[in-house]
């Protein structure tokens, strides 16, 4: 908060108080919050005290990040301060704000911010956090971290040093092609780190659109496609060159996914009289920043015609790679899925035949099928209960469920007049947002970690069994 406050008082805005004012008070609560509950480390964590921390924490965060946004300038109600912040954290980019061109720069830095420091707490929730509490075949990922550190640096602590050197080394070459390219520095700042951190906060209301840039567009395509790859590819690229991308089955198939989906937008623009070079450049843009799940727009693709919306309508179902800033399904569940039909195909031809599925040169065990498949289905239901609760708000269908996808997606635009690209979430109606908040949350926190919270035997007494920690990385 002290950034945006010196950045503030820099161009004499009364908002660096209200931002000096924030951070004592969210520095005072933390120091009297860890005072209160500090004690000594046991080495291992109980698995119900892993989900409730990595619940409570993005909720403490979104409240408190909130603060200067409802005490601004802005003249916001609580309840768009929550959205914009949850927004950003989450790394959606979907906002209510408008009038974003001559926002004070320091409430523009913030919101990028908040994007920025929520995308690196994602990768670390996603390689540290979720492969321990064997969230939607996450577990498959519970030593990638450890392999990868072990044969590139020597200490784990060197590892989450060179996946921070590398989200930062990413931003800065971001932010250096964007000034390349002819955007300013303010500007290239703000947008480096919503790409890498495929967030979509831009500085205007037209977002990338506004500079009709060609040069911008191929940067930030570069960028938000390396921002849906996971930190962990670039640690391992340092050693191995180019064979880690030959042999990570996520990044190729994601690569792939991103390819015919640029392809077959493009060829239906042409098909609708769009010039062909047209047709490549907003089709290459606006496809890769759904797909990333990062939210720029450079066009109002929801008026490309029915195929376009449902194109992009299944986009958001797709995402990044595992240990990316990504959200939504992620390619790794859809791969899994896929060999596991399969392979149900190939044992329904031949009942007696034995198959052993490997992913990423690992065996594929029953326990983590069934945790994909059952992501899959709460995916689903939570998608259908969250979009008939937007439409009881009274939104439209499309809008109700393109909002509620693009939240769980953490994607940023929704189709339609109300809530596409052209347009922003203000629109909404307030028990809308609220929806759409939610959606946001439990697509970021992966579902489970959410809903194990709310069942009644989570509160019970433990039986002790339920640890995460140095004996169950031996599993």
């Amino acid at each position: 908060m002290l950034v945006p406050a010196l950045v503030d008082f820099g161009t004499n805005n009364r908002d660096a108080e209200n931002f000096v004012i924030c951070a004592l008070l969210v520095g005072g609560t933390g120091s009297l919050l860890a005072a209160a509950f500090r004690q000594e480390r046991t080495g291992t964590l109980d698995r119900r005290t892993g989900y409730l921390i990595t619940l409570t924490a993005w909720l403490s965060v979104s409240f408190f990040g909130s603060l200067p946004l409802a005490v601004s300038s802005l003249n916001i109600s609580m309840t768009d301060a929550l959205f914009e912040t949850v927004s950003g954290l989450t790394t959606t980019g979907a906002t209510v704000l408008s009038g974003l061109d001559t926002m004070a720069p320091g409430l523009l830095l913030w919101r990028s911010l908040l994007q920025w420091i929520g995308g690196i707490g994602i990768v670390v929730m996603a390689l540290a956090m979720l492969p321990l509490l064997h969230v939607g075949g996450m577990q498959l990922f519970l030593s990638e971290s450890s392999d990868v550190s072990g044969k590139t640096f020597p200490r784990v602590g060197q590892f989450a040093r060179a996946i921070g050197a590398v989200y930062v080394g990413l931003t800065l070459a971001c932010t250096a092609g964007l000034m390349v390219a002819g955007m300013g520095a303010f500007d290239a700042v703000n947008h480096a780190m919503a790409a890498i951190a495929t967030g979509g906060f831009s500085t205007k209301d037209a977002s990338v659109g506004f500079y009709n840039s060609v040069g911008i567009e191929v940067v930030l395509i570069v960028f938000m496609t390396a921002g849906a790859l996971p930190l962990v590819f670039y640690a391992s690229f340092l050693m191995r060159g180019g064979r880690a991308l030959l042999e990570d089955e996520q990044i190729f198939g994601f690569l792939k996914i991103l390819a015919v989906a640029i392809a077959a937008a493009t060829v239906w623009n042409i098909s609708q009289g769009m010039e062909p070079f047209l047709a490549l450049r907003v089709s290459a843009f606006n496809v890769t920043s759904i797909l990333t799940d990062t939210g720029f727009a450079t066009t109002d693709f929801s008026t490309w015609g029915s195929f376009a919306i449902g194109l992009f309508f299944v986009l958001y179902f797709i995402g990044g790679c595992a240990g990316s800033t990504a959200g939504a399904i992620k390619i790794f569940r859809w791969q899994i899925l896929f060999v596991s039909a399969l392979r149900h195909l190939k044992t329904t031809l031949s009942p007696s035949r034995i198959l052993v599925l490997r992913y990423q040169q690992k065996q594929i065990d029953d326990p983590t099928i069934a945790a994909v498949r059952n992501f899959f289905f709460m995916y689903l239901i939570t998608f259908v209960v969250l979009s008939l609760a937007a439409m009881a708000t009274g939104l439209d269908f499309l809008s109700s469920t393109s909002g509620v996808a693009q939240g769980m997606a953490n994607a940023g635009p929704g189709l339609g007049p109300v809530v596409g690209p052209a347009t922003n979430f203000g629109h909404m109606p307030e028990a809308a947002k609220w929806v759409v908040m939610a959606a946001m949350l439990l697509g970021r926190l992966e579902l489970a970690t959410v809903y194990v919270v709310l069942l009644p035997d989570f509160w019970q007494a433990s039986d002790r069994r339920g640890r995460i920690g140095k004996m169950e990385r031996r599993e």
